[in-house]
């Protein structure tokens, strides 16, 4: 059954796999492919999108965790410091149009990620699942959504379904089924429709729901 902690799961597989074609992208621009520009635009919408992400845990997720297991979060709002440095590292290199030293910026950036994420995944949301109310979790899980500024909510669902496998996709969109208001679901699925194109009959295979949410 689809609980409030697995739409977190999907934006981190998201996380995931956007950050892995950044740093090939940064990998190929310092072996002299163009495109470098573009690696770079692309990553600070995904640092937004990170930061948007991190400030709802440390608001919610960070706080409702310290109530059943005191001084965890400690360790993971030290994480989400690192990966601030670690942006700070790669916009000097980007500042100083230095091909190589943004690859390794990149690199550096997303085996930080890589290890946090896996990390939250198999231990800090373990917890919340174990030691924390469904009711309570999907409020913590809206008071992290609500970080998301609504005017940029369009551009996160452009971002975020084409980077989902079809699990993710249909998780995410069960919860917010759950969760939004009638006409705010409709919206959000006439998004999802357009920045997943034809992939979107597999989600109303999967939530014939779907058809009469339009």
């Amino acid at each position: 059954m689809t609980g409030p902690i697995d739409a977190v799961v999907a934006i981190h597989n998201a996380f995931r796999r956007d950050m892995s074609l950044i740093d090939a992208a940064a990998l190929d621009s310092a072996r002299g492919k163009p495109g470098l520009a573009a690696t770079v635009e692309r990553f600070h919408f995904f640092n937004e999108v990170l930061a948007w992400h991190a400030h709802g845990e440390e608001l919610a997720i960070f706080p409702a965790l310290e109530d059943v297991a005191p001084d965890v979060a400690e360790a993971y709002e030290m994480d989400h410091r690192g990966l601030d440095a670690a942006f700070d590292a790669l916009s000097n290199a980007v500042t100083a149009h230095d091909a190589i030293q943004t690859a390794r910026a990149t690199a550096a950036f997303k085996f930080h990620l890589d290890i946090h994420l896996a990390k939250e995944d198999a231990h800090l949301y373990r917890l919340i699942k174990e030691r924390i109310s469904v009711p309570d979790q999907g409020v913590a899980v809206g008071v992290m959504s609500s970080t998301v500024p609504p005017d940029r909510f369009p551009e996160l669902v452009a971002w975020m379904f084409p980077l989902m496998g079809n699990d993710d996709r249909e998780n995410m969109t069960r919860i917010w089924r759950q969760v939004m208001p009638a006409d705010a679901f409709a919206g959000a699925t006439q998004l999802v429709e357009k920045a997943i194109g034809d992939d979107y009959a597999e989600l109303a295979r999967r939530i014939p729901e779907l058809a009469g949410a339009r």
